[in-house]
Order: C-alpha cells, then sequence, then structure tokens
C-alpha cells in the first residue's frame, strides 16, 4: 500500500510539473521570445539543469514529509500511536505539497535558471533585456501556483484510501475533530479566484513580453495566431483546475447522499471512514452521530419491548403456578423448530416474541375457568377457545403497533389444525400463518410433558409418539420431523423413537 501512494503522488507530480511547467512555461517562452534555434537550445538546457536542481530539493523534502507514514508502514508490529502519526501526517499531505511547491521547487528552478539566464546575457550568449528575468519569475509564481493548486487537489484524492487504512489502526481517532488543514471555503475561493484570474494574468505578462520584442511596427496578423495559442493553453488549464475542484466537491456530497438513501429504506449505516479534511469532515461525522443515535434509541425500543413481553409472561405465569414456565419453554422449542427452518434472524427474533406472549389472552379469562382441576363444560371450553383471539386483541392496542404487528398472526393461529378442525378461525393447511404452525408443535409438545394438578407429564418418547401420530392432520408434517430431530440432537430423544 504504502509504495502504490509513493507512486501515485511521483506519478501526480510529474503530471503537475508536465502541465505547468513543461506546459505553460515553455509554450509562453518559446512561443512569445523571438529567438534563434541556437538561444532556444540555451534555454532548454537552461531550463531542464533547473529542473534537475529543483528535482533534487524537492526529493529531499519529499521524503522527510513521508517519514511518519514510512515508519509506520515499516514498524512489523504498527501500534495505534504510529498509525496515529501517520495519519494526521496524512492529512497534512497535501498541504506540504503547496509548501514544497511555493519552496524548493519555485526557488529550485528559478534561482538556477536566473543566474545562468543572467550569465548568458553578460556574455553574449543570450540576446535578452535583464528585465526579462524578472518577467520569468513573474512566470514562476504564476506557474507554480497553478501546481500547487493542481497538486493539492490530486495529493487530497490520493491520501484518501491511505487514510482509510490508517483510520482502521488508529483506535477511532476519526472520531475527535481535529483541525481543519483548509476549509471548503477558502478552496472555493482561492481556486475560483485563481482559475479566473490565471488566463488574463498569464496573458497580460506574455503581451507585455511579445510587444516589447515585436515594436510597435509589429503586424497584427502575426499576433492574433500566437494570443490565440496563449490563451487557448491558458483557458484549458484554468477548466482542468475547475474541474478538480467539482470532484472534491462531487465525491463526499456523493457519499453523504448515497447513506442517506440507505437510512430512508431504514438501512441505518455509518460512513466507515471520515477520509474527508474540511467541512466535509464535520457533516459525516455528524451524519455518524446521528445514525449511533439511531441506533441507541432502537436499542433501547428493543429492550423495553423485550421487558414488555417479559412482564406480560410473568403475570401470566404468576395466575397459575401449575403452568408457570410454559410460555418459556414454548418459546424455546419454537425457536429451535425457527434455527432447523433457517430462518433469518429478524424472523427468529419475532417467533421467539410470539412464542413468549402466545397464551397472553388466557389474562382475560376467569380464574375460575382457567384454574379449574377438572373437567371443563361446554360453555367453559368456549370461553378458553377465545384466548387466541383475546390475545391478538390486547396486544392491538399496544402503540406504536409496528415492532407488535409480526407477532399477532402467530398468537392468533396457535390453536389451527391442518385438517380445519381448530380454533379460532378453522384455518387449514397453508392458510395457517408459519409461526402458528410452529408454536402449535412446541405447544402441544410442552403441554403433554408438563405436570398438572389432575396428571403428571407424559414421558418425551410418549409424547413425541403423539406428534408423529398427528402429522399431516393436527399438526404440520415438516415442523413435526424438524422438532423430533432437535430432540434426538439434544439428546432428549432416541433415535428409534424419533423415527
Amino acid at each position: 500500500m504504502y509504495r502504490s501512494f509513493v507512486h501515485q503522488l511521483l506519478r501526480h507530480y510529474v503530471t503537475g510539473s508536465a502541465i505547468a511547467v513543461m506546459g505553460v512555461g515553455s509554450t509562453l517562452m518559446l512561443t512569445t521570445l523571438a529567438i534563434s534555434w541556437e538561444e532556444a537550445k540555451w534555454l532548454i538546457g537552461i531550463l531542464l539543469f533547473s529542473a534537475m536542481v529543483m528535482g533534487a530539493a524537492e526529493w529531499i523534502v519529499f521524503r522527510r514529509d513521508l517519514a511518519p507514514i514510512r515508519r509506520f508502514f515499516a514498524a512489523k508490529e504498527p501500534d495505534e500511536e504510529l498509525a496515529a502519526k501517520a495519519l494526521e501526517q496524512t492529512r497534512r499531505l497535501p498541504l506540504l505539497a503547496v509548501r514544497r511547491i511555493f519552496g524548493p521547487h519555485l526557488f529550485g528552478l528559478s534561482i538556477p535558471g536566473m543566474g545562468l539566464t543572467a550569465l548568458c546575457i553578460h556574455y553574449r550568449v543570450l540576446s535578452l533585456p535583464y528585465r526579462y528575468i524578472l518577467y520569468a519569475f513573474i512566470g514562476a509564481i504564476l506557474i507554480a501556483s497553478l501546481h500547487a493548486l493542481i497538486e493539492f487537489f490530486l495529493t487530497t484524492k490520493a491520501c484518501r484510501p491511505l487514510m482509510a487504512h490508517l483510520l482502521t489502526k488508529a483506535g477511532g481517532i476519526d472520531e475527535k475533530r481535529p483541525p481543519l488543514p483548509v476549509p471548503l471555503k477558502m478552496k472555493l475561493q482561492l481556486t475560483v479566484l485563481f482559475s479566473s484570474t490565471f488566463p488574463v494574468l498569464l496573458f497580460s505578462l506574455a503581451t507585455e513580453i511579445k510587444w516589447s520584442l515585436a515594436g510597435p511596427s509589429a503586424s497584427h496578423w502575426s499576433y492574433w495566431p500566437w494570443a490565440t495559442v496563449i490563451l487557448l493553453f491558458s483557458i484549458a488549464f484554468s477548466v482542468f483546475l475547475t474541474r478538480l475542484l467539482v470532484d472534491e466537491i462531487h465525491e463526499p456530497v456523493s457519499v453523504l447522499l448515497s447513506h442517506m438513501k440507505r437510512a430512508e429504506n431504514e438501512t441505518y449505516k455509518p460512513v466507515a471512514h471520515n477520509v474527508y479534511t474540511d467541512e466535509f469532515a464535520d457533516l459525516l461525522r455528524g451524519f455518524n452521530h446521528m445514525i449511533d443515535a439511531v441506533h441507541r434509541r432502537d436499542r433501547t425500543n428493543k429492550e423495553l419491548l423485550n421487558s414488555f413481553i417479559t412482564v406480560l409472561t410473568a403475570a401470566l405465569d404468576a395466575r397459575d403456578p401449575y403452568t408457570a414456565g410454559h410460555s418459556l419453554r414454548v418459546a424455546r422449542y419454537a425457536l429451535a423448530i425457527g434455527e432447523k427452518l433457517s430462518l433469518p434472524n429478524e424472523q427468529l427474533d419475532a417467533l421467539y416474541r410470539s412464542a413468549l406472549l402466545h397464551d397472553i389472552g388466557k389474562i382475560g379469562v376467569p380464574d375460575a375457568i382457567l384454574l379449574k382441576v377438572g373437567k371443563l363444560s361446554d360453555d367453559e371450553f368456549a370461553r378458553i377457545k377465545k384466548h387466541p383471539a383475546l390475545g391478538e386483541a390486547i396486544l392491538r392496542e399496544v402503540r406504536p403497533i409496528e415492532p407488535i404487528e409480526p407477532l399477532l398472526a402467530g398468537i392468533r393461529s396457535h390453536h389451527e389444525r391442518i385438517d380445519g378442525k381448530g380454533y379460532p378461525d378453522g384455518l387449514t393447511g397453508d392458510e395457517i400463518p408459519l409461526f402458528g404452525k410452529i408454536i402449535a408443535v412446541a405447544d402441544a409438545f410442552d403441554a403433554m410433558t408438563s405436570d398438572r394438578p389432575y396428571r403428571k407429564g407424559m414421558d418425551i418418547r410418549q409424547a413425541a409418539d403423539i406428534l408423529r401420530k398427528g402429522k399431516g392432520t393436527q399438526w404440520d408434517s415438516e415442523l413435526v420431523d424438524l422438532f423430533l430431530k432437535h430432540l434426538q440432537e439434544e439428546k432428549l430423544l432416541s433415535t428409534s423413537a424419533a423415527s
């Protein structure tokens, strides 16, 4: 990753240098100056020698700027402190690139170039006025400014993947608020100002040189082709610069919009790595805090819902100490069946809660009927048969209803039968909701194997035999087989009994 990052920085540097120095500088020099081919070779030689001095000076500074990042990747087991230092230096690299351009780049090129040009003029190798050296220095400042802006944006873009990697190693340092190296407002102002004034300044400088060489007798017909070339070059570079600015703004906006669209679909995911160093960093940090608050709220709501279900279940168990724990056991059996069906986690949670509350409607059944030891009369049994619908009606009063809605079908239909002889709606086969069919198996098994005041619970093998005989009539065949397989895996039932 480090080698790839350095190679990318070098490619960007060469691109920026080629555009600024070789493109603008050489075009300005060779199309503006009326010089012989021999003089042009001297100027090109001076430019190449100055570029070598500039490159050597910049390479020294470049290696120094990369030192904290290089130390991180060179370490066999880099710690958080090394990662934090490398991350901080990566954040500063775009500004350090600008400093490098206005330091060793500008002066490493201009000082040798100005000195050698002055010597060549002194020894009459070049027939140019000394004031052109001043023009050249002004042009070098313009070109360095263009190169610095290009380098700033390209370096910023190159640093983002590296920052994302370092953030994973730096122990969540991205949640802290580091100072903004360059505010977005300053980027906009400088880029717009320079892209609008650069063509004018460059053209004005070139025109001054051109007319001072040609004099007032120069033909306008020779002027316009030259002027067109200078204008086209300068406008093209301004367009390129503004394009870099547009990309700089568009990328974080796109990231934020994509996460907001996910949030609209209730997929609340934070931005994984905040790799921006301007106001967008604060914006994405704020978005992540908002998503974190949503997750905390969801966890609180889930805990409240679980507490609500637990309280209701405890209230039901408190009414009948002989069936205490029934709802919890049924929920565990139902969950085991759901896992055998490979239901997703969200449905497993809903199934478990639905099973916990499957008998909640019995709260509305009088104690004289619910706790009766003897045989129930037809009227009393009719009252008992209302508890699934009554449980659904009770829970429909909960607000908001959305967390409870997925539980209602299983609660209402857990006494339905495959052959249609169940209650309260007499549903058959696939008409019965899946949760209802699962809870029916779990409920029947626990009812058969639990002790009651008027009878002792059945043996597990005997209950399994009854479930097997009721496959396809009272209970769903596949669900019974899955439940018996679960009992076998838990070593509660032998292989022969399960089959």
